[in-house]
């Protein structure tokens, strides 16, 4: 059973940081999974923040959406499976409840975890 669970989201002031995190569980290959993270803000459509690839790809380089590029860094620990959200710089746009989300590098089912909210308000 795969299970990824979200931690770290809370209250931040603008221009603050906050580290999300996501451990999982109960993958058999952690490496062979595309990871990442993405987000909903009330009323509006959940949307791809970043992507750290499989180290097995050909695509070493994460993906950011245009506007947290600069601002937001994704990682990944294969040995602990684990990935993580480095945010800086945050902006009010910024608030949402944030998802990490797993896909095997080949396609196949995905993984969605329960969600963490970050508030970036003064």
């Amino acid at each position: 059973q795969v299970q990824l669970v979200e931690s770290g989201g809370g209250l931040v002031q603008p221009g603050g940081s906050l580290r999300l995190s996501c451990t999982t569980s109960g993958f058999i290959s952690f490496s062979d999974w595309d990871m990442s993270w993405f987000r909903q803000a009330p009323g509006q459509e959940r949307e791809l923040v970043a992507r750290i690839y499989s180290i097995f790809t050909s695509r070493p380089a994460p993906y950011y959406t245009d506007s947290v590029k600069g601002r937001f860094t994704i990682s990944r620990d294969d040995s602990n499976e684990t990935v993580s959200l480095q945010m800086s710089a945050l902006k009010p746009e910024d608030t949402a409840v944030y998802y990490c989300h797993a896909v095997p590098r080949i396609g196949g089912h995905i993984y969605w975890g329960q969600g963490t909210p970050v508030t970036v308000s003064s």
